[in-house]
């Protein structure tokens, strides 16, 4: 019996997080306009969706952003996670809790802070500005996804390498990156997910000309609700997902390894 409720109260959660999301979806294969009725089954609004010119624009911005923000973060990240690994353990300490304040400290504030930065610094806000915030959010997801792989290396291996003759970079090249390479790959994967799904911070970084998807899907429901927004939330909210699977996955994948 307490198995049994403790289920139903599991399944009563997730449905009313996932309930909305659900009749998003649906609706957004709805003939009619109106949230009210089903007129019947279409994929006009994709259609449009898909010949909507601001959107498409949306759309390259993020895609160009969360590619190239989740690459640079990627690498400045990693290269973070090295050096942190190989701190003294009260340095590590104080490094750690500085990585873990953008991770836990509210968007609005870091948004808010990056652009009050820009503007301190005469820095003209636009494409430039919304990939720097991008990646300076990015980086302690990445550092924090890499550490995991790095403490569980035998220290031994590098040591090895250079007793064999090898230089440190090669090393690190050839030693150190293919046994790490799952957390910088899982990194990868959760900065390019955060950044498409980010509206707070590009809200507040971004300049005239440059729009994400999240902030035109919040300009578009300011002037009501479009069906094209389910359309395109629904294609959002499945690329996200995907994306958290593959994440979950390779992480559940590396843990049977182990």
């Amino acid at each position: 019996m307490k198995r049994f409720l403790t289920k139903s109260y599991a399944a009563l959660i997730y449905l009313f997080l996932y309930a909305p999301i659900l009749i998003l979806i649906v609706f957004s294969f709805n003939a009619s306009k109106s949230r009210g009725n089903w007129a019947g089954f279409t994929l006009k609004w994709y259609i449009e969706l898909f010949q909507d010119r601001q959107i498409m624009r949306a759309l390259y911005y993020t895609m160009i952003i969360a590619v190239l923000s989740a690459v640079i973060a990627t690498v400045i990240g990693t290269a973070a996670a090295i050096s942190i690994h190989n701190m003294r353990r009260l340095k590590k300490k104080i490094v750690m809790n500085l990585t873990y304040i953008p991770v836990v400290n509210p968007e609005i504030v870091t948004g808010l802070s990056l652009m009050l930065l820009f503007i301190f610094t005469n820095f003209q806000l636009g494409f430039i500005s919304l990939l720097l915030a991008h990646i300076t959010f990015n980086i302690p997801y990445v550092i924090l996804s890499v550490l995991p792989k790095l403490k569980q290396l035998d220290k031994n291996l590098y040591e090895a390498a250079l007793d064999l003759g090898a230089t440190p970079l090669y090393a690190y090249r050839k030693v150190i990156l293919p046994e790490i390479m799952p957390g910088i790959v899982t990194g990868l994967l959760l900065a390019f997910t955060l950044s498409v799904d980010d509206f707070v911070v590009s809200f507040f970084t971004t300049g005239s000309g440059v729009s994400t998807l999240s902030i035109i899907v919040y300009s578009m429901a300011r002037r009501g609700i479009n069906p094209k927004i389910n359309a395109l939330s629904s294609l959002l909210f499945l690329t996200v997902l995907i994306l958290l699977v593959i994440v979950n996955f390779r992480s559940g994948e590396n843990k049977n390894k182990e």
